[in-house]
């Protein structure tokens, strides 16, 4: 009989040990065809080894492109709870779509670690943190910089309509620029041109030809920056160009003097703390005190561009 109660004890503590209560991580993304999103990614990655090593798991969950983003997102959000997961972390790029779904989540116990985008909405999802920029800030950041260094008339380029951070960034660079003394114009590009430099070159050499007062850009994507220097490369115009996010090509754009500055988020610390954190909280109970994280943003222009570099050339810049 004792015997029996000992065997029992150790298959118990057995279970424990492989996974029968493991905690379970769903980190959703954007499109697989967005290289910010890799950034991310690798962040997501080195967090899950040590998630592994601590008996846990993560799904790494992200939409085709974002043609159909709301929904798209609904059906992640959806297909993580019907999997039994723990915890869920994500952006919030569409609230209307993914704050109900997120909600009904949190309604069933799961926990939302929130990261990337939709600050303003973490209190109705009832995320536990945020890690991320504050877009409205790094918005206001660089539309000053440009006025600063002498931008009158700045187009701010957004190249998935609709999207809250998005929206968020160029409403920060009107007011950024505007407190410098210069003016902004908004456009949105087709969601179907996201990550599409050369179509969303043609749109914004047509901005550029249609209004000659325009003497900077700056865009919410790191390809919008690509797709401007091409424009202005293609017109002969004399325009600053300015991009959220950054790759290894943008670098040598900026320390070759054909793009301005680009405005950092460091996409890995938001893959990699969201993921470690909320696998944290629902292993051991740990949480930061600092809430929200943010990781960004920062200018990075000819003056420290060199620094960036080697963080980039591993795929963590």
């Amino acid at each position: 009989m004792k015997l029996t109660k000992t065997l029992a004890v150790a298959a118990f503590a057995a279970l424990l040990s492989t996974g029968a209560m493991a905690q379970s991580i769903a980190v959703i993304a954007g499109s697989v065809e967005d290289a910010f999103m890799d950034k991310i990614k690798k962040g997501v990655d080195d967090a899950t080894l040590m998630v592994e090593a601590n008996g846990g798991s993560v799904q790494y969950l992200r939409t085709q492109n974002y043609e159909n983003f709301g929904p798209d997102l609904v059906t992640l959000i959806n297909q993580a709870v019907a999997q039994g997961v723990d915890g869920i972390a994500i952006p919030v790029w569409v609230p209307d779509a993914q704050i109900p779904a997120l909600q009904a989540a949190a309604a069933q116990g799961i926990v939302i670690m929130q990261y990337n985008s939709g600050l303003p909405v973490k209190d109705e999802i009832s995320a536990i943190n945020y890690f991320g920029s504050d877009e409205y800030a790094a918005g206001f950041g660089g539309g000053k910089y440009m006025a600063e260094h002498g931008a009158k008339h700045i187009l701010c380029h957004i190249q998935v309509p609709g999207a809250i951070n998005l929206e968020e960034r160029c409403r920060g660079v009107t007011d950024g620029a505007t407190a410098a003394g210069a003016t902004v114009t908004t456009i949105s590009t087709p969601a179907n041109l996201d990550g599409d430099v050369t179509g969303t070159a043609e749109a914004l050499k047509a901005e550029f030809i249609g209004d000659s007062s325009y003497d900077a850009m700056i865009s919410c994507a790191d390809f919008g920056g690509a797709a401007g220097a091409n424009a202005v490369e293609q017109t002969g115009l004399d325009i600053k160009i300015g991009a959220f996010d950054f790759s290894p090509a943008t670098l040598d754009r900026i320390a070759a003097g054909t793009q301005t500055m680009a405005i950092d988020q460091q996409p890995y610390l938001q893959g990699f703390l969201a993921t470690s954190m909320l696998f944290a909280n629902l292993k051991y109970g740990t949480n930061i005190s600092t809430n929200p994280v943010l990781t960004g943003p920062a200018i990075i222009d000819s003056s420290n561009v060199a620094a960036v570099v080697a963080g980039a050339a591993l795929g963590a810049r």
